[in-house]
């Protein structure tokens, strides 16, 4: 289903135009995605975006938060079940509605994404400006909700498309165990991540976890997941002192999703074949100790390419494309 060093990205593009940016997924990309679109909406933004039909959920002008309706929640919760599905409007996710009229030949495979627990969880705040994360109950309220839109997006996508992919998106995990989030349980914040995992695979989807700082990747490649996608460009020599425990991820066919093109400063500081030459000796690198690298591979842009002008995102997508035209042919 995965070829070796398939192309795919993280989710945000920079465009306004819907079908622009759908479009250019679609031509450039062999694992299409759905672009989320900050640049065009509020909606748009990693919480938001996932936050519509959250119980208690209030939208005021440029911010989100729960308001601690204990009715409404209590009431929510006793009737959840894990057939439950919480839709995604058209104005929340215009893109993902903007593939589902762009295509017209039935996808082999397409990638979706949703912000995952840990980080929604430590982002969003109640009325009293308290991180959800630190309520319990409302820390298993949006567990319970992001299974809900996970639910309706992989029902959605299956409309045009055989094969899914999930991402659970987590840039809070690097701040995990710092000092940011001291009193955060790195025990508990796996649970979360588990339980989504394992709730995706339930599905018949393929789980990915995107995390683009650097994290404790000893714990996220024990995690059940089929995909580990992270900032390669920046974090290639931290992560592959894991070496043991990338040799039991990708024996257990997980596949490693390098994210070896830039989407900071750096993309406009280097040539295209500078950025490729780099991603070539790493992978070299890393492939002599582990050959099966070579064969469970993706090959996605460090991040999001939301914050980024247009040209440059268009560049990414060429280099992506070149770089796996070389990946492949040596």
């Amino acid at each position: 289903m995965l070829g070796p060093f398939s192309t795919t990205g993280i989710g945000s593009m920079p465009h306004t135009e819907v079908l622009s940016a759908c479009e250019l997924i679609l031509q450039h990309f062999d694992i299409p995605f759905w672009p989320q679109m900050p640049k065009y909406s509020f909606n748009e933004q990693m919480i938001p975006q996932f936050s519509e039909g959250l119980p208690g959920v209030v939208f005021d002008s440029d911010k989100v938060y729960i308001r601690k309706d204990e009715e409404i929640i209590v009431e929510w919760l006793s009737n959840y079940h894990d057939e439950m599905v919480s839709p995604m409007s058209e104005s929340f996710a215009v893109g993902l509605y903007g593939m589902q009229k762009l295509i017209k030949d039935r996808l082999k495979i397409f990638k979706g994404q949703i912000t995952g627990p840990v980080t929604f969880t430590l982002s969003l705040k109640d009325e009293d400006g308290k991180l959800v994360y630190f309520d319990e109950t409302l820390r298993e309220l949006c567990l319970m909700h992001l299974k809900a839109k996970v639910r309706w997006q992989i029902e959605f996508l299956r409309t045009f498309a055989e094969d899914i992919i999930i991402f659970l998106d987590e840039p809070i995990l690097q701040a995990v165990g710092t000092s940011a989030y001291i009193s955060v349980e790195q025990d508990e914040a796996t649970r979360l991540i588990k339980e989504l995992v394992s709730f995706i695979k339930s599905l018949n989807a393929k789980a990915g976890i995107h995390c683009c700082g650097r994290t404790d990747w000893k714990r996220v490649l024990a995690l059940d997941i089929d995909i580990l996608s992270f900032d390669a460009f920046s974090f290639f020599d931290f992560f592959k002192i894991y070496r043991d425990e990338i040799a039991e991820f990708l024996d257990r066919n997980g596949y490693i999703a390098w994210g070896f093109v830039p989407t900071t400063d750096d993309l406009n500081a280097l040539r295209d074949e500078e950025i490729i030459e780099k991603s070539l000796i790493k992978i070299d690198e890393i492939s002599k100790t582990l050959p099966l690298i070579r064969k469970n591979s993706l090959l996605t842009p460090s991040c999001g390419m939301g914050s980024l002008d247009i040209p440059n995102s268009e560049r990414i997508c060429r280099v992506l494309k070149e770089l796996k035209s070389r990946m492949i042919n040596g």
